[in-house]
């Protein structure tokens, strides 16, 4: 398993299903998550800094098995907000 940190940014949805598949750059890097990708959304966004591992595919996308966030998460800024 390949690791790559970076910042987030082109997050798009490619395919709506029970486990959506969510295309992003990290740098200048294209990637792709499935697994946990509803998570994935709910914690990331455009800016932040992630570190992800997982493989590359044939057509040199990374493709995502587990990602962190470096840092304070979506949901817990947005929570921060509500309690101020």
């Amino acid at each position: 398993m390949e690791s790559i940190t970076g910042t987030v940014s082109k997050v798009k949805i490619l395919k709506m299903s029970e486990r959506p598949l969510v295309y992003f750059k990290l740098d200048n890097q294209s990637c792709l998550i499935a697994g946990h990708s509803l998570n994935f959304l709910a914690d990331v966004e455009d800016g932040m800094k992630i570190a992800v591992g997982g493989h590359y595919n044939d057509r040199k996308q990374f493709v995502v098995s587990k990602y962190a966030v470096i840092g304070k998460t979506k949901i817990m800024m947005e929570f921060e907000q509500i309690i101020i």
